[in-house]
């Protein structure tokens, strides 16, 4: 991962466009842009993509994710909705 020289609110560093693709893979352009515009941290980032990789028991049981990697999944998860369903 690259780290980014600027911070967050929490200290933590936040993740860069190539921090992203690299995490999430592939995005299209307006998704990423959103997903940008929550300054995400790599941290939610990484969470986001655990909870969607379907690792939910690393939350604990039933514990909803929250706060920016939350958001991420909802975007991505509103990107998802417009693929045609698998065969």
């Amino acid at each position: 991962m690259t780290q980014s020289s600027i911070q967050g609110g929490d200290g933590r560093p936040l993740a860069t466009i190539k921090d992203v693709t690299d995490v999430l893979g592939e995005i299209d352009d307006a998704t990423l842009s959103a997903i940008m515009d929550l300054r995400p941290t790599i941290t939610d980032v990484e969470e986001a993509s655990v909870w969607m990789s379907g690792d939910r028991d690393v939350f604990g049981a039933g514990a909803p994710l929250k706060d920016v990697a939350g958001e991420i999944v909802s975007l991505l998860g509103d990107d998802e909705a417009d693929l045609p369903p698998e065969i």
